[in-house]
Parts: structure tokens; sequence; C-alpha cells
């Protein structure tokens, strides 16, 4: 098969390839049908020529030469040299004439020569080692009341094929006859193989259908080589000559002959029931100076079994001089010709089912060397013995088909729920303004199967701003996700407006928003993660760890850098709403950063989350709480209370006066601040820097807005009250 052009254009190397694919099944199909060598032919007409039978020189084995005789329509194939060839494996059939008479009436006739018969094939069978031809019939025909002729021809046959003594029968025709294997010259001396008798010419008692000595007979083949009519003697003989003059005899194909009674009339009749002569078997075989060879020996030269999967099987044709002579058979399970290369293939038994029985309670499998006959599901055994029973009883039945319908339902019922879940989760996508991210491009959206597995209690950090934090680890990097309270966030577009806004703030000192998962009610948001905490629990956890004040200074100094830049340097100016301890979380350097900023442009405000979830009551700025307006100054009072906390270690509480805030103030006023100084960094050198920092956070909480100071004033401050820390 050619193989396509590496130069055609790429969409045709598809189509080349599925007609290549095409063409090598039809090859394949044209392999497995060959009977004959490639390039020989194998029709002769309608005739099959499986080869060792050919047509052409090297098309056959030598014997088995065709010739294809195209003066007919169509063609007919006849054996090469049948007409001309005389062996000893003869039905010998001569014919006689009057030429010379007896004084005997009976036998008065004389020998001429004998003409030969040419043996016309009508097929051929590999598999049974036959072939099936058309044979001569042999006639005596009365010319007058004293006078017969008796007309016969030799067939011809090489010693490679002899008529088939299993199939064929040895067929008499006529009035009073009787069948001899030619062997004797006189009819007294002569073993008839079968006779043919009507007593006193009684030509009504022959039947037609029947063969059994009445106007006909039959008798198995003899191992003889030809067959002659013997006449029978009687006086009826003279009366009858005008009206059945002739009797027959021929070797013929079983049951291809049923009698007729016209046959016993005219010379005639029978003949044009059969004009190209009767049809019988031969058998062939491969003959030579070899047999079979032995297990383990080596083929003999010019061994005719060639074929893949075929054997060899000793045989004898008729009375060949060879006594070495053999045939060649497929394997079991295999067909086709095992006289030419690959001529055996497999066979599909399924394809053969009155062949190779497989139980209707099979399931017939093709399989090389034989096949499979499972059975059926639900049942045991063997289908090829018939042996499909059931494997589970009534009961058994019940329960798993029981399990199976809860089985379905139970899969339905997932499936239904896993829709409704995917329309749930697209849902909240789009309520939480998915398309408004989506189109902005500047903020990971994570699935809710990458965060769901680190929502779990050994993960849970603590409580932010607005909701549960977790512990998580997305593509190697730690994160802190946070689960806000559902319905305490800002829907659609303003939300993500909003979450845009954080993304942008980037600052050494602000918790990097990463990103967020809007496929649940309400969204999560994932932050950086810092693993030192947050400086509340620095300051007042029960394992209270030593900061001296040089440490609190730069965390101090750091969060109003983030403070400031939130309020004057972003693009959009942020204010963040809940300023305490709790959300300025520390690195493992203990670099502090600003986390939940711009909370409170995110949160709702109703009246059930503003006291809850907008800011902590002890560091909210009262002039916020009496006029509800949100602004910078608000943050810069928080931070105040903040500053309070890092030089006393004290913890802001709400009351209805800050007791932290009140003491302060009191203290300050009264020139006793010192008392409230933490005494881990209360020693005398650093009073006067922490006089300082309490008199910034004096101006801090100042109740009039006006006189608090901006975060940028407070940060630049504290960056040099660091720097002279340093010199």
């Amino acid at each position: 098969m050619p193989t396509p052009s590496r130069s055609r254009l790429l969409p045709l190397r598809v189509l080349l390839l599925i007609l290549a694919g095409v063409a090598a099944i039809v090859g394949e199909q044209d392999e497995q049908q060959r009977i004959t060598h490639p390039g020989c032919p194998d029709k002769c007409g309608n005739m099959s020529i499986p080869f060792p039978f050919g047509l052409m020189p090297g098309c056959f084995r030598e014997g088995f030469q065709v010739t294809c005789d195209h003066s007919f329509d169509p063609p007919r194939a006849f054996l090469a040299g049948s007409d001309t060839e005389t062996t000893t494996n003869l039905i010998t059939l001569t014919e006689r004439d009057e030429s010379a008479v007896s004084d005997d009436p009976d036998l008065a006739y004389s020998y001429s020569n004998t003409s030969s018969w040419a043996v016309e094939l009508m097929d051929v069978s590999i598999d049974r080692s036959e072939a099936r031809a058309y044979g001569p019939v042999t006639s005596r025909c009365s010319t007058n009341i004293a006078h017969s002729k008796l007309k016969e021809q030799a067939m011809a046959l090489d010693e490679r094929f002899a008529a088939s003594e299993t199939l064929n029968v040895v067929v008499g025709v006529g009035w009073k006859i009787g069948v001899t294997d030619g062997s004797s010259s006189s009819s007294y001396t002569t073993t008839f193989a079968c006779r043919s008798e009507l007593a006193g010419g009684h030509l009504e008692h022959a039947r037609n259908g029947s063969c059994t000595g009445r106007g006909c007979c039959e008798a198995a083949l003899s191992t003889q080589p030809g067959y002659e009519i013997v006449p029978g003697v009687s006086a009826e003989n003279n009366t009858l000559w005008r009206t059945s003059p002739c009797s027959y005899a021929m070797v013929i194909e079983k049951s291809r002959y049923t009698f007729s009674t016209p046959d016993l009339y005219g010379d005639k009749v029978l003949p044009k029931r059969f004009p190209r002569g009767v049809p019988m078997v031969l058998d062939f075989a491969i003959v030579g100076d070899a047999a079979c060879p032995g297990k383990g020996q080596r083929p003999p030269p010019d061994y005719a079994c060639v074929s893949n999967n075929s054997y060899c099987v000793n045989a004898t044709v008729g009375h060949t001089t060879y006594t070495l002579s053999y045939v060649c058979k497929c394997s079991e399970h295999y067909e086709g010709n095992p006289y030419i290369a690959n001529g055996c293939r497999d066979i599909n038994e399924c394809k053969s089912p009155d062949l190779y029985y497989c139980s209707s309670n099979g399931i017939c499998m093709n399989r090389l060397n034989g096949y499979d006959c499972p059975c059926k599901s639900g049942m045991k055994g063997d289908g090829k013995l018939g042996h499909c029973a059931e494997k589970f009883p009534l009961v058994a039945k019940a329960v798993v088909g029981t399990t199976i319908s809860i089985f379905i339902i139970a899969v339905m019922s997932f499936l239904l729920l896993l829709h409704k879940e995917k329309k749930k989760t697209k849902e909240f996508y789009e309520k939480n303004g998915g398309l408004t991210l989506e189109k902005a491009k500047i903020i990971k959206l994570f699935k809710k199967d990458e965060l769901k597995p680190y929502l779990k209690k050994s993960n849970f950090i603590g409580n932010g701003g607005f909701g549960a934090v977790y512990k998580g680890n997305l593509g190697n990097e730690l994160v802190a996700i946070k689960r806000t309270i559902s319905g305490s966030l800002l829907e659609n577009e303003q939300f993500a407006n909003e979450v845009i806004i954080q993304s942008q703030v980037i600052h050494k000192n602000i918790v990097r928003l990463i990103g967020c998962c809007l496929e649940v009610d309400t969204p999560l948001l994932v932050y950086e993660f810092l693993s030192n905490g947050s400086l509340h629990d620095i300051l007042h956890n029960n394992d209270k760890k030593p900061l001296n004040l040089d440490r609190r200074l730069s965390i101090a100094a750091e969060s109003a850098d983030g403070l400031a830049y939130m309020h004057s340097k972003a693009n959009t100016k942020i204010l963040h709403g809940d300023v305490k301890p709790a959300n300025i979380l520390l690195d493992d350097r203990f670099v502090a950063k600003i986390a939940d900023f711009g909370i409170s442009r995110l949160i709702v405000r109703d009246k059930q989350h503003t006291g809850k979830v907008i800011g902590d009551m002890s560091y909210m700025d009262p002039v916020y709480l009496q006029s509800g307006l949100l602004t910078e100054k608000s943050d810069v009072y928080s931070f105040g209370v903040v500053l309070l906390e890092l030089i006393s270690r004290k913890k802001a509480t709400h009351s209805d006066n800050n007791s932290l805030v009140s003491s302060f103030l009191e203290a300050h006023k009264r020139e006793k601040s010192p008392d409230l100084f933490d005494n881990e960094i209360a020693i005398g050198e650093d009073l006067e820097i922490l006089q300082s920092l309490a008199g910034m956070a004096v101006e801090c909480l100042s109740l009039d807005v006006d006189k608090r100071p901006d975060m940028t004033d407070i940060a630049h401050h504290l960056l040099l009250l660091n720097k002279s820390r340093k010199l």
C-alpha cells in the first residue's frame, strides 16, 4: 500500500490517513480470502481455482494444472491432459461395434478403439482434499434384434487423483443387466457389482425413485479400475429391443441420480439429463518420494504444507503406484488454504453457531485457537457446555435489585445536589461581583475547593475584624483565609470595587491582599500570613514575651507609616475604621503591618453590625460614635489608644469611661503619667522618650477633632524618635 506523500497539505493528510486505514482493512480482508499465489488467476468462469490447482506456469503444483476453455460461456475448467493420459487408475469403458458377429446373439459384438473423456471440474474443496467433476456414462444399445453397440469412454486420471470410494456409487439402468468391474470376460464367471431385472418384461414393476434391482441397481464403488455392462440372457430380449434398446452404467456421486422409468426407453432420455456427464467426486493428494515428516523431523524437499497453523496427513489415493502421499490441512480453529503462505486463518467461531455451540445464555467471544462462551451477567457455568445457571436465588435477586435501586436513587440524588450546588456556586460568584473582578484581572480568584480543606478547626487562628481566620498553604505560600460573617459585606459591584482598591494598596507596612473566593455565600479573603501574630497577642497574652522600648517604638512608627499611606498616599483615601493592636500584625522579624484596613467600607452599615463589627468599642472615637461620621481623625484617635497600650502594656477596655484612656489622661494632667508606664521600659534614660510618646497619645485622644494631628505628622515624628534611638 503506498505511503501518502509528506508534501501533501496538512488537511489532506488526515483524509489520506483515514483512506489508508480503510485500504489496510480491505487489504487484510483480501489476504484472508486469497486462495492462490499473488499474481495468479483464481477463477475460470464461475469456478474458483485454489492452489495447488492453477491455470498458468508457476501457479500450480505438478499434476494439478487446469485448462480454462473460453469457447464456452461462461468458460469451463478441465484437468490438463485428462483426455490423453492413460494410467492404471481408470474407469475403463470401451466402444464396441458390429463389424464381427458371434454365433451367440447375446455376445454379438466386437471391440474397437477406446475414446478418451476430458475431465471437466465442477468445484474444488481444499479442506476436504476433493474435486467434483463430470464423469462419463457407459451405454449398450441394441441396433436390431440380434445386434447391439457398446459405447465406452476412458476417463484418464493422474496418479494424484482417484474416484472417491466413499462418496460415489455404481449405478446400472436397464430391464435386464448386470454391472461388473470388467475383470471377467464372460458373464458366466463374472461377479456382478449390481444387477437389475424386470422378469417377464414387466416394465410396470419399475418404480420412480427406486433403485433396488427393478430397472435400476446401485452398489458401492469397487477398488477395481473399471466397469462394464453385461446383458441378461432372456427370450424377451427379442421383443423389447425396439422399446428399450439401451442399458447404462455409471460412477456417480451419492444421491445425485434419481431413477425415472422413462430412462428405460430409448437411447436419448438419460443422456439428456446429464449432457456434460454425471457428477462424481475425486480424491486428490500430494505424491512424491516422502510422506509427512515425523515430530522433530525436517520437512521433505518441496514440502506442500507451507502455511502457518497447518499440518500434514498421510494419505493413499486409489491404486497409485506411489506409496508415499499426503494432504495438507489447516489446524483446528483455522480455515483456508494450507498450500500457500499464511493461507490458514483464524476462524471466527461465533459466526458459525451451528458448528461451534454457545448457549443462548452465553456470550460468544472469538479468540485465537478457539472461542469462549462465558455466561451472561448474573449467571455462572460454561456456555460451551450449555451449563449456564443463575447465580442468585430469587431472594438474593430481590435484595440486589433493592440495593441497586437505592444506589441509583442515591446517585441521582447526588447528581441533583451537585447540579444545585453548581448552580448555587454560580449565583454566589455573580452576586459577589465575580464578573467585575474578572475584568479587573489584578487579583487572584480562588475556587471554593482550593480553600475549603483549610476551613477546619485545626487550622483556626482566631477571629478578625469581620469573621474567623484560618491558616492555609497555597502554592507553597502560607496564607491567612478570612471567612466573613454571613451577610456582613457589601454585594455585587460595591464589594468588588472595594476589593480592587485594597488589592492596589502595596506598602511594606500593610498586609497584602492576595485574592478572594466568591463561590460561597459570603466571600473568603486571602491575605499574606504573618508568623508572629498580632501586637495584641504580644502585649497581653499570658506568656508575655520581652518587648524593649526600641522594638515598641519601631512597631509604633511602622504602624503609623502604614496608616499615613492609606490616608494620604494611596490612589483612593482609605479609612481603616478599626485600628487596634489585634489589627497590627508582626512578621518573623517583628515588622509591623496594618491588617483589616478599609473594613468599614466593605461592611454593610446596618444596626445589626454597627456595634458588633465596625470597630472595637474600646478603641473607637467617641466623636464618631456620636456623629456616625468616620474620618481619618477617627483612625488617629484609635492609634492614640494603641500608643497607650504600647507604653503601658495595659489593655484598653470598653466602659462608660475607658479606664485606660481616662486613667492616663487624668495622670497626664497631674503630671504623673510615668506611673502608668510599663516597668519593663520605665528606666531613667528612656523617660524623656516615653513622655514624648505619652504627649503624642494625648494629642491623638483629644475630643476636639481639629486638634488631633494627621497620621503623616505622627508617622514623621515617630520616625525621628526611632532614628534618634539608633544614633
